[in-house]
């Protein structure tokens, strides 16, 4: 099994309707301004359950949803089918499918899902992540601050590490918000990050 997903193949028919109780609106509103126009291609990374895939195809967008966990997989597959979503069965930090098909992508989105990484992964990631990149792309990630569920593995991230992180693989970051949680935690904050090539 893969460290970061544990936990959520157990939980996922749970899981699924809490991300799909939220729209993909409600999550990135803060952040879409700063998206490229479709068709743009989008790599959404820990994809869940399909919501933010499925909201972007149907805003002309062309998206490959990378999701390691089985059954939130199939569950995509079940509540998205008829969207032109590309699923695939990969993971951070290298992401090797991808680089083996030689994907570029113009924006990368990663979910609530950095924190799953260490501080090593965390730098195989980002430079899995740039390599990915088309000239003048983008990634936006959003950054979970609070306690650690039961049975999962979180580590806290900030947003000044991971800049500086992104620097190091040519990445400048041009936005840094922080919101309260979508879901109504009141011990969950989130910090969103977007990152682009440095011309």
């Amino acid at each position: 099994m893969i460290e970061g997903t544990q936990g959520y193949g157990t939980h996922a028919a749970a899981l699924v309707e809490q991300y799909e109780s939220i729209t993909f609106g409600d999550v990135h509103h803060e952040v879409m301004h700063l998206f490229p126009s479709p068709p743009a291609r989008v790599l959404d990374v820990g994809a869940g359950s399909g919501r933010d895939a499925a909201a972007l195809t149907v805003l002309g967008y062309r998206v490959v949803a990378v999701e390691p966990t089985n059954a939130l997989r199939q569950e995509g597959l079940r509540l998205h089918g008829e969207k032109s979503i590309e699923w695939i069965d990969d993971h951070l930090p290298d992401l090797q499918q991808l680089h083996r098909r030689k994907d570029r992508f113009d924006l990368i989105l990663l979910t609530a899902v950095w924190m799953h990484l260490d501080i090593q992964e965390r730098r195989t990631a980002m430079r899995s992540l740039a390599g990915l990149l088309n000239a003048n792309g983008r990634i936006s990630m959003s950054l979970r601050h609070g306690p650690v569920p039961q049975g999962r593995r979180m580590f806290e991230v900030t947003a000044d590490e991971t800049i500086e992180l992104a620097g190091l693989h040519g990445l400048n970051a041009v936005h840094v918000t922080e919101q309260n949680d979508m879901l109504g935690r009141p011990d969950i904050r989130w910090t969103f990050v977007v990152l682009e090539t440095r011309a």
